[in-house]
């Protein structure tokens, strides 16, 4: 693989790493900053929220420069966001910082998806997307308990004072590693951009996306709840738990790019499929610990397989116009696990309760599933 792949991958570890390590970095926010817990909460919900404005907006910006260019000036948005996160005197500047920071998220690895398939041969496109988005979940098996661990130790800024860190290593790789070759088409016409994401099969995808990863996160928000009040684990046995998710996204994303570069759609509907299994695994054995223990690496296994298809059925079904298209599924990632999330907690809260959750998951995958289904076989049509 080129070396300018893992430039990227970089880029994907600190985004990763500064979206999911202030969830454990928030009870010393709320206190420093005279805040209460749930108030301190929306500082997640505002990262969330720019992302999901600021893919389209910064992606249909981008395509006025050289996909170098935009990728080297977002880590530049990443670095200075997360500086202003570092030494924010308030709430409300710490959230205004968090949001601009997040304004480079979907945009990075939208143009990311694309330069990293413009690198390779056309047999290893979603084995490259895989590759950057290892990033992702190296991010969360190594960056979030060590900024974790930091801000316990030295304080919460010092949390952001490490991402910081990353951005300039980031940018140095993109401007030294990835070639200028790479920049061929880079400079599309925007109104071909939105005409490729007004194509049904372009939608479709983005739709798959939003529920297919709806499914993951319904279930893994309340994982620790769940693993605690359920499967009755002690709370010090957590952490090792989730290490094992943390392994299956890596080993499930680098499988599932493998195996998409061969065939997209088998590989994209047998991923949810799997997902639907382990889910349906989750409602039965649930109270048994060795049996949990397994499920949860393969939540992440079966979960983070389905990112590399889904990403590349998205850029293809774009064509020649694939930057927005590509933005615009990182952003339906992120509404998946906010409305899986949020549909976790309606079952929790006006249903059967925490043990029933892992149904709700089973019927958001399966959908996903037969939605995938009916694309395939609309796809076998179409080529017939």
């Amino acid at each position: 693989m080129p070396l300018a792949i893992y430039a990227l991958m970089i880029g994907a570890f600190g985004i990763g790493t500064t979206e999911f390590v202030i969830m454990g970095i928030l009870p010393q926010i709320a206190k420093d900053l005279g805040v209460n817990l749930s108030t301190a909460g929306l500082l997640i919900s505002g990262y969330a929220l720019g992302v999901a404005i600021g893919a389209p907006f910064l992606s249909l910006l981008s395509t006025r420069f050289p996909k170098k260019s935009a990728l080297v000036a977002l880590m530049a948005i990443f670095t200075i966001g997360n500086l202003v996160c570092a030494i924010a005197p308030d709430y409300w500047t710490l959230m205004i910082a968090r949001v601009i920071t997040s304004f480079a998220h979907g945009t990075f690895f939208g143009i990311g998806s694309v330069v990293a398939t413009n690198l390779v041969k056309p047999n290893q496109k979603a084995l490259a997307i895989a590759l950057m988005f290892t990033g992702l979940t190296i991010a969360n098996i190594l960056g979030v308990p060590f900024g974790t661990w930091l801000g316990q130790l030295y304080g919460w800024r010092m949390t952001f004072w490490a991402v910081t860190a990353v951005g300039p290593l980031a940018m140095l790789g993109l401007l030294y590693l990835v070639p200028k070759d790479s920049e061929k088409n880079i400079v599309p016409d925007i109104r071909s951009e939105l005409a490729a994401v007004k194509r049904p099969e372009v939608l479709l995808g983005l739709l798959l996306t939003v529920i297919g990863f709806g499914g993951v996160f319904a279930l893994f928000t309340y994982i620790a709840p769940i693993l605690t009040d359920i499967t009755h684990f002690n709370e010090k046995a957590i952490s090792p738990i989730l290490l094992l998710f943390g392994l299956g996204l890596i080993f499930g994303n680098i499988v599932g790019g493998k195996f998409a570069d061969k065939k997209l759609m088998p590989t994209l509907v047998g991923s949810l499929l799997a997902l639907t299994i382990v889910m349906i695994g989750f409602g039965i054995f649930s109270h048994h610990q060795t049996s949990v223990i397994i499920l949860v690496f393969l939540l992440g296994f079966t979960g983070f397989a389905t990112v590399p298809p889904l990403q590349m059925r998205v850029l293809e079904s774009a064509g020649d116009a694939p930057t927005l298209a590509s933005a615009l599924n990182i952003a339906a990632f992120n509404l998946g696990n906010a409305l899986g999330a949020w549909g976790g907690g309606l079952i929790i809260d006006n249903g059967p309760g925490l043990s029933a959750v892992p149904w709700g998951g089973f019927a958001i995958s399966a959908a996903a599933l037969l939605l995938s289904i009916v694309m395939w076989k609309k796809d076998a049509a179409v080529a017939a």
